[in-house]
């Protein structure tokens, strides 16, 4: 109030001489104004006004009568310390009661108390104004007034149009973070605080010279970053909601536009701002720098991520766009008068250069590599929304478009947004392409220049970026000029046109473009050739001037560089050093390098080759460069003369000093004189294929190359005879000698060139038959195999590294030699697996494989043209010769293919293409293969032939190419590739009758199928290479997925609802059909080769097993009481198979045991009785399968806790009384070796055996003697059976060495015979055991291998020298059973069969002669010469018998035999009979 007063008496003062009393001046103003309505509430208004904008509140509080202490808490509102103690409520109190002594609104006092507060916040550092970051003092002042205006607001005690009315006048000296915090903290939105301002401009300006400020002091200060980075973020959302949004709220009562406008402007500042600061070429480390990157780092998933829709982002994005590529237009139209066209010229040249995109520097090329980064890409870190997503390569294009046809633009700006476009996004390259097209096609259609070079510009610039996301400028040019299809082929118009465009850029052209220009000039008809003749000619008297040669392109030229390379030696040292590098990466020879001995010979062998080659000092561990050369010469890509030479200049520079080595001695090549004749030949005969009607020409030429191709191999005149020869191809390793392979890549390269220049004037069923003539002419008996094993290379080995070119080529190629069948004989494939015949066309799709998704991509290509070729070659042609031209594997290939990558090809087809086949597409330049192959699919002729029965893709055709899939290297995910098994397996085969390759709906046919042909896969040397290692079979690759599909199947059909249709019980279980089949099948017999045959294949059997339910090998129970479920077949196969190759001696392995028990327990859960169940198959498997109990006894430990744990769970009850059995002869056996009373043993005998010799097995070998010693009291028939098994066990110590110890499985064996001599206990009776034998004798005969049971004789006589010596004497059968076992014996060492035991006696010194057989057969033969003297003449019973069929083996033996029982004869009839 005392300024007020002050200022009014100012004024007073200079009115006039006289002074007037405030009456005067008040009655004067009430007698000018009128009286009226309304007249008070505007008097009051206005003296609100006035109050407003002089009043100085403290004075004023001040002035007012009150309690001093309410008045003292409004002057301390900002002090936090000093309005600890008070709350808001008495704040608030305070305000109320002092507006009431003032008579104003208590929210006009409030919002103006408030304000206040907040200025004297903001201004009460003495730090500089140049800040909009708060302290941490300010904040914590800041944070108290905040929560009094919350209180304030929420009890209508605040009036935001008052509070925003007080700020704008002090809006300068207003902090950005303080405006940010009444922002979010829902105080006053900025919309309003913005709004409340009358100047735009200035607030404009303010706003802009703020976020530049917080742009700089985020990048400086570290403590305040995320409050800097959340208020940039607020307000850029703010600004793009509020500046992009389509339409105001209409509830709204202010100007709609407003808010809208002054969004736009501020953020079309800060644009501007950043783009002239780039321009201008900044330091990475200045201020302004710093404020760019910080502004741009804004435009990323975190900002945008919280809007609720795109559609403000988008419309942001669109503006922004459009201000970057109109900023500064560099040209004002291209091409709008004569000094436009030098001006693009110049840019075409000199206005794209190679930017970095990811360099350090940032400059314009890294604002949009920025956002490519953070903006235009969606990150593995969850970043959502981005400009890519925001904006889709689509709308980009189409913007660009739109921009470049309306306004004028930044050329640089927008080559630069091109070449971030194909590098940021995988769908820019045709998305351009499609761009580029529809440019060219406007220009060539009107004369377009603008568009020409629009065009032009996008393609350099594009391709700048490197072959990975656009195609090179060589191959864009080639592919739209150098065919008929091109746009300049329409007229001679538009052919001036476009050399008029190629000719007026030639001053001002790099030399590189202008090579290219050459090398692959445009195709153009014969009468205009002399456009292209000046066009080249300009072009190599320019290239002349600037001392560039046209040949010597290097292999990795840079389109980019600003000076071109003038000595061709220099581009080759940097192709060679390239070269290295990409080898070094990838362990491979360059395609590059490789294509260039096939398809640029002349500038490999004059400059690649000798730039490679240069004589150094080899250094002592091969470098880069040399594991480089010994590749290309493994390859055949050095001349030998040439390696030769090197190597000798390698050496000499070894002789001398590094420095005075001649390393830039250049070696020359030496050229094969018949190779260049045949290679003119070749050429010659391209030049007759642009006129299908010169075939005499075309004859005449080609007998020119068959006399050229026969001096170049050295063939004969009888070398088209096939009579009496093979032909024979390595398909894995195959090689040729580099004089053939030079040979058959000439052949090649020319049919491949003849075909595409023949498809550029008339399809293939026009061509006339020069491609039969030229496939004829390879077809020689030495030609043939050369050219075969170069297709297998390019095909089999090479194939997804072909250009399309090469794809077209040799799919027409196979096509036509399928055609000569007839004449060929079948080709015999030489591989580790056995050697194999296959027809012609067989052999050419085999070549085809599947294993990666680069693999299956060529081979859905290479079958696309093949078939393609066919149909439009012999469209005119009967279907039976249609038929003879395709092979049946290659349309199955197609069919598994297109199915498995398209699932367009899936479903059922709506109408067929009545169209001819898609060749033409194929032919385009950027040809769609995938297009292209679901045309083929559609066509009508097409589908007729698959109504062919061998064209039929059955079910085990997919299941055999669906193997050959490496899931690691598939193109399709894991959930893809089973929703295809799914598909492929339930939908289209099962439902398919059998006539059509299907299983007429039938699962257990289905899964029949499935199951044999994933053994042949598992048998096969695709799925492992080593015989011996059973894990191998596990990890055969592709299997796994398919196997997947089995487990699913048979589990539907266990449990699902085609469960009751499964076979009877006569019929078996599908799974042991299909074993009992092939074992039927295999060779029988105990030789090597066909015991290893059968191993591998039970190997793979015990795997599917383990891989299915358990319930298989047990069945389910049947209706019939007692409910006993049928084990009959695994019964079956354990006796005679599982138990002679996947055992343990007398015991099955561990695996195949628990899932035994596992089934049983499944069983027993669907059984009424679990326990009768559990019985009554363990008392089956005593009979029928004892090895079962015995495996049991030998893992019982680690099976125990599983049979306990589920059967409790399952059943609430003790175990079933035959689990407790065995659980008994589990703990009789250790208590037979402990120092306890051993228990009794349960019943039968031999189960108690086999758990006593387990337990002995698993003993201490120091305290085996001293146990066995408590055998004595042990039953006679338990001690036999445990002699029986420790004779398995020293059978096992000689064939398993690793799991028995020998010398303790014979001490074992010695202390049971000892104790079995002891007590008189006959044990002849183990080595007299047959099948007919019932009882005891059949179960011990089941519970070993039968190679064991073979070799008992070994076994008898290694324990020689522990027979007791009487033992002839005593028992009358043991000289027969001796006799018995050395025939035997002899005859085993015979057969070879003691082969597998003689090994352990060169194992050790110690154990030399205990395993040699040659060593026991002659001490057995001593032993019996020795004893048979001394035998009783009951000892000879039957002896003449057994001599009829083995005394051969032994003459001197069987004599002596025979020679002792003649003397008991003779003896006995000189006896005196005794007749009382």
């Amino acid at each position: 109030m005392s300024d007020l007063r002050t200022q009014d008496a100012a004024s007073g003062s200079s009115s006039g001489s006289r002074r007037r009393t405030w009456a005067e001046l008040l009655a004067g103003r009430v007698e000018r104004q009128l009286r009226g309505p309304g007249r008070g509430h505007r008097l009051q208004d206005s003296a609100v006004h006035l109050l407003r904008r002089h009043l100085n509140l403290d004075d004023l509080l001040l002035e007012v009568e009150g309690p001093a202490c309410k008045t003292l808490c409004l002057n301390q509102l900002g002090d936090p310390e000093a309005s600890a103690n008070l709350s808001s409520s008495f704040i608030g109190s305070a305000l109320r009661d002092q507006a009431s002594r003032l008579g104003v609104p208590v929210a006009v006092l409030s919002s103006q108390t408030v304000a206040s507060s907040i200025m004297q916040i903001c201004s009460s550092n003495g730090e500089p104004t140049h800040r909009v970051l708060l302290n941490a003092e300010q904040r914590k002042k800041l944070s108290s007034v905040l929560e009094v205006a919350q209180y304030l607001l929420a009890h209508s005690m605040f009036s935001r149009f008052s509070f925003c009315q007080e700020l704008r006048e002090v809006q300068n000296f207003l902090l950005l973070e303080a405006v940010w915090h009444l922002h979010v903290q829902n105080i006053v939105s900025l919309q309003e605080l913005l709004e409340s301002h009358a100047d735009t401009q200035a607030i404009v300006a303010w706003l802009f010279r703020d976020l530049c400020l917080l742009c700089e002091q985020m990048e400086v200060s570290t403590q305040d970053t995320d409050i800097a980075q959340a208020m940039l973020s607020d307000f850029v959302q703010l600004f793009v909601l509020r500046g992009f949004q389509k339409s105001s709220d209409p509830r709204r009562n202010m100007e709609p536009e407003r808010m809208a406008q002054l969004a736009i402007a501020v953020l079309r500042r800060m644009l501007i701002f950043a783009l002239e600061a780039l321009a201008t070429g900044l330091q990475d480390e200045s201020p302004v720098y710093k404020a760019v990157k910080c502004w741009f780092g804004m435009f990323c998933g975190h900002t945008f991520g919280r809007m609720m829709s795109t559609d403000c982002p988008k419309r942001f994005f669109s503006h922004t766009l459009t201000q970057v590529l109109t900023h500064k237009p560099v040209l004002k139209g291209l091409c709008g008068s004569q000094s436009g066209e030098r001006k693009a010229r110049r840019l075409l040249r000199h206005s794209h250069p190679h930017l970095d995109p990811w360099g350090p520097r940032l400059n314009l090329q890294n604002i949009f590599s920025l956002r490519g980064e953070s903006l235009l890409a969606h990150t593995d870190k969850g970043r959502s929304v981005t400009l890519f997503v925001m904006l889709s390569p689509e709308e980009l294009i189409g913007h660009l478009e739109e921009v470049l046809g309306t306004h004028e633009v930044n050329w640089q700006h927008v080559l630069s947004c091109v070449s971030t476009l194909v590098i940021c996004s995988p769908e820019a390259q045709q998305l351009v392409q499609d761009w580029v097209t529809r440019l060219l096609a406007r220009a060539f259609e009107s004369c377009d220049l603008d568009s020409m070079v629009t065009a032009f510009l996008v393609v350099r610039q594009a391709a700048l970026e490197g072959p990975s996301v656009f195609p090179s400028y060589a191959d864009w040019f080639q592919a739209s000029f150098g065919s008929t299809r091109g746009f300049h082929s329409g007229s001679k118009k538009t052919l001036v046109f476009l050399f008029k465009f190629l000719s007026d850029l030639v001053p001002f052209e790099a030399p590189r473009y202008m090579q290219v220009h050459i090398l692959y000039p445009p195709l153009v008809p014969s009468k205009y050739r002399s456009l292209l003749t000046d066009y080249v000619t300009l072009a190599k008297t320019r290239l002349a001037d600037l001392k560039v040669s046209v040949e010597n392109m290097g292999l990795y030229e840079d389109l980019s560089s600003a000076k071109d390379v003038t000595e061709p030696h220099s581009q080759a040292h940097q192709d060679v050093e390239k070269a290295i590098a990409v080898f070094e990466h990838t362990g491979k020879v360059p395609v590059a390098v490789m294509e260039a001995s096939i398809f640029r010979r002349p500038y490999y062998m004059s400059h690649f080759l000798p730039a490679l080659l240069t004589p150094r000092v080899l250094p002592r561990t091969p470098d880069s460069r040399a594991a480089l050369i010994e590749s290309l010469r493994r390859a055949d890509k050095i001349p030998p003369s040439l390696y030769s030479t090197y190597c000798q200049a390698c050496s000499s520079a070894a002789e001398k000093k590094p420095e005075n080595a001649a390393l830039g001695t250049k070696t020359e090549a030496i050229c094969v004189e018949p190779l260049g004749l045949l290679a003119a030949a070749l050429r010659e005969l391209r030049t007759t294929m642009t006129d299908p009607t010169q075939y005499d020409v075309f004859s005449a030429q080609m007998a020119v190359v068959s006399e050229r191709l026969s001096s170049a191999l050295g063939l004969g005149e009888e070398d088209g005879s096939f009579e009496e020869s093979q032909v024979q191809v390595n398909i894995f390793s195959p090689e040729l000698e580099p004089q053939d392979q030079q040979v058959a890549d000439l052949l090649l390269t020319s049919f491949c060139q003849n075909l595409i220049a023949a498809n550029g004037f008339t399809p293939p069923d026009r061509q006339g038959p020069w491609a039969a003539h030229f496939v004829t002419s390879l077809c020689g008996r030495r030609l043939l195999p050369i050219v075969l094993t170069r297709l297998c290379q390019l095909l089999r080995h090479q194939g997804p590294g072909l250009s399309a070119s090469h794809v077209l080529g040799l799919a027409a190629l196979v096509i036509h030699l399928g055609e000569c069948r007839p004449a060929v004989p079948e080709v015999h494939v030489a591989s580790p697996a056995p050697v194999k015949s296959l027809p012609l066309p067989e052999f050419l799709s085999s070549l085809l494989t599947l294993r990666t998704a680069e693999a299956s991509l060529f081979c859905l290509k290479f079958c696309t043209a093949a078939i393609s070729y066919s149909l439009c070659k012999s469209s005119s042609q009967s279907k039976d010769i249609l038929c003879s031209c395709l092979s049946p594997a290659l349309m199955k290939k197609f069919q598994f293919i297109l199915f498995r990558l398209l699932s367009e090809a899936r479903g059922p087809l709506s109408q067929e293409d009545t169209a001819g086949p898609p060749w033409k597409l194929l032919c385009l330049p950027s040809a769609d293969w995938q297009r292209a192959a679901l045309c083929l699919w559609k066509q009508r002729t097409f589908q007729e032939l698959l109504q062919e029965k061998e064209f039929h893709l059955t079910y085990r055709d997919w299941l055999q190419l669906e193997l050959e899939i490496q899931p690691e290297f598939d193109s399709l995910s894991d959930m893809e590739r089973w929703d295809f098994h799914q598909w492929a397996i339930h939908e289209h085969f099962l439902l398919k009758p059998s006539e059509a390759g299907g299983c007429d709906g039938d699962m257990q046919t289905a899964c029949t199928v499935l199951v044999d042909v994933l053994i042949d896969f598992c048998q096969s040397l695709r799925s492992y290479n080593c015989l011996e290692n059973s894990d191998l079979v596990l990890s055969c690759t592709g299997n796994r997925d398919i196997f997947s599909r089995l487990q699913e199947m048979a589990a539907d059909l266990e449990q699902g609802p085609v469960a009751p249709q499964r076979c009877s019980p006569s019929q078996g279980h599908f799974l042991f059909r299909v074993f009992r089949r092939r074992l039927q099948a295999l060779a029988s017999g105990w030789d090597v080769a066909a015991r290893l045959q059968r191993q591998q294949e039970l190997l793979v059997y015990r795997w599917i097993l383990l891989g299915l339910p358990p319930s298989i090998l047990v069945g389910s129970p049947q209706n019939k009481q007692p409910a006993t479920p049928d084990c009959t077949e695994f019964f079956h196969l354990v006796n005679s198979e599982l138990r002679n190759f996947c055992c343990h001696g007398s015991a099955l392995t561990h695996d195949i045991t628990v899932h035994f028990f596992r089934g049983l327990l499944n069983t027993c859960s669907q059984s009424r009785d679990p326990s009768l169940t559990a019985n009554l198959i363990l008392t089956t498997c005593q009979t029928e399968c004892p090895i079962v109990v015995t495996s049991a006894l030998l893992w019982w430990p680690r099976l125990e806790p599983e049979l306990h744990t589920r059967w409790r769970r399952c059943f609430q009850g003790p175990l079933p009384q035959e689990l407790q059995r065995l659980w008994e002869a589990q703990l009789f056996g250790k208590s037979c070796l402990s120092s306890d009373l051993a228990s009794p043993p349960p019943g039968p005998a031999w189960v108690s055996a086999a758990a006593l010799h387990f337990a002995i097995q698993q003993a201490e070998e120091t305290r085996i003697k001293s146990q066995l010693e408590k055998l004595n009291c042990q039953s006679e028939e338990l001690l036999v059976v445990l002699f029986f098994f420790s004779l398995m066990g020293l059978l096992s110590s000689h064939l398993t060495p690793h799991a028995v110890d020998f010398l303790k499985a014979v001490d074992i064996c010695a202390e049971i015979l000892r104790c079995l001599d002891k007590r008189k206990v006959s044990w002849l009776v183990l080595f007299q055991l047959t099948d007919t034998d019932g009882g005891l004798g059949q179960v011990l005969l089941r519970l070993a291998p039968d190679p064991y049971i073979r070799l008992l004789p070994f076994a008898f006589y290694s324990l020689l020298s522990y027979f007791d010596e009487d033992a002839f004497i005593r028992e009358d059968a043991f000289l027969r059973v001796a006799v018995d076992m050395y025939l035997k014996l002899i005859c085993l060492f015979v057969t070879g069969e003691t082969s597998a035991v003689s090994a352990l006696a060169g194992r050790s010194q110690e154990l030399q002669g205990q395993g040699d057989p040659v060593g026991l057969i002659i001490k057995a033969r001593h032993f019996l010469l020795q004893s048979i003297p001394r035998c009783p003449e009951k000892s000879f019973a039957n002896m003449a018998e057994l001599l009829a069929t083995s005394g051969h083996c032994d003459p001197e033996v069987s004599a002596a035999l025979l020679s002792r029982h003649q003397a008991v004869s003779d003896d006995d009839l000189y006896q005196e009979p005794h007749l009382f």
